[in-house]
């Protein structure tokens, strides 16, 4: 590699690195503690996480009717519609979110914890530790700023793959005289600086990329979701184009659609469904999504389409590949599918990527004063002085809705 070219590698990775650090900072330090929601949501007492028995997603005798269950978040909402229902895999604990309107924002809608075992609604846990965790994902999803956060994120995570391309590069021309993980403790504090920069940068480079770029996937929730909408949910509804919506009124039995879906899509678990005029069914549909019954594939949903007033199953086909690439960076974003060892894993990943940041920002602060070495020597870092590598600086950990996010 010429002169040249290492200098503008030097520029392409400096100016990355330094256009995302901040952001890269906030989402790493708010990320930290979502690795750990679920032990973070336990505090304060729960009463959801108190809840034990049959999954509420499965079919039962034991387990309340979904009629019923909707009855009773209904009753305590008088005036609104219904909008999602949402199943748990290890307990018999749904969530019913409704609104006053059919396609009412986010900000809008209210979301009920209810226990199918009993039919009775759970008490909000929030004064515990939900209240820190969901505080903590909107920042990190969207800055509070809605799709323009969550558009500005992503940017800045390609911003952060572009700076780990060109610190790789960098990399092997300033090794070249050099033992890997080798650290220069005698020479001045910014040399030390530099060694532990790279070093732990490189260490951390595989899981800072997969992070990074799942943040990145995550990040386009919204053009994902709008993309599917315009394809294969048309494809699926081509023959109720032009109809009035639905009213709520005219909605039928949710036990019946289920027992259609579950028909048509047999061997799975339902995750959610969405109800007539939301932004994942059209204005006539309960759109069932079926999640696979494995960990290898409980990431992996297939759509069920049922009319809403005839209870007569319209369509039913896998997620496409774009939807599945969004679903199963999900989990891997927070490292939620392996357990607590796993999940300590992540954490200490995480932390490396912080002190290549935080070291990042020294070597570049020191460059800019001039810092000398003792014998007034401007350092000689085996590249160039016009070429320092510094490996990127943090990693974008993203989530879905609900750290189902």
């Amino acid at each position: 590699m010429t002169a040249q070219t290492v200098r503008v590698w030097a520029q392409v990775h400096k100016w990355t690195s330094l256009v995302c650090t901040l952001f890269l900072l906030m989402l790493c330090i708010t990320g930290l503690p979502l690795i750990f929601h679920d032990e973070i949501n336990g505090i304060g007492g729960d009463p959801a996480s108190q809840i034990k028995g049959i999954p509420a997603s499965r079919d039962a005798p034991e387990l309340r009717s979904l009629d019923s269950i909707l009855a009773t978040a209904l009753a305590a909402r008088p005036g609104e519609v219904p909008l999602y229902m949402a199943f748990y895999d290890d307990r018999p604990l749904m969530t019913v979110t409704t609104g006053a309107r059919p396609d009412v924002p986010v900000s809008g809608m209210k979301i009920q914890q209810i226990n199918r075992l009993t039919g009775e609604i759970v008490a909000d846990g929030k004064a515990g530790g939900r209240m820190v965790t969901e505080f903590l994902l909107q920042l990190h999803i969207d800055m509070f700023l809605g799709l323009k956060g969550e558009l500005f994120l992503g940017v800045m995570g390609l911003i952060f793959f572009v700076a780990i391309v060109s610190g790789v590069v960098l990399y092997a021309p300033f090794m070249r005289k050099l033992d890997f993980g080798t650290l220069r403790t005698a020479r001045s504090r910014r040399v030390k600086w530099l060694d532990y920069h790279n070093l732990v940068g490189i260490v951390a480079l595989a899981w800072m990329t997969v992070v990074g770029l799942t943040g990145v996937i995550n990040a386009f929730v919204t053009p994902i979701t709008t993309l599917w909408q315009a394809n294969e949910l048309a494809d699926m509804t081509r023959g109720y184009a032009g109809r009035p919506a639905l009213p709520p009124s005219r909605y039928g039995s949710i036990d019946v659609a289920m027992a259609t879906a579950r028909r048509a899509i047999p061997g799975m678990n339902p995750q959610f469904i969405a109800f007539p005029g939301g932004s994942y069914s059209s204005g006539h549909h309960y759109a069932v999504f079926f999640q696979g019954a494995t960990p290898l594939t409980e990431n992996l949903l297939t759509t069920a389409l049922v009319d809403a007033e005839t209870g007569q199953l319209t369509d039913a086909r896998p997620m496409p590949w774009y939807f599945k690439a969004l679903s199963l960076s999900r989990p891997l974003h927070f490292g939620d599918y392996g357990g607590l060892p796993l999940k300590l894993l992540w954490a200490v990943l995480d932390l490396f990527t912080i002190v290549v940041l935080g070291s990042g920002v020294y070597l570049w602060i020191a460059r800019r004063k001039g810092l000398r070495d003792p014998m007034g020597r401007r350092e000689d870092h085996s590249v160039s002085a016009t070429s320092v590598p510094r490996l990127p600086v943090s990693a974008q950990t993203n989530a879905s809705k609900g750290i189902s996010r």
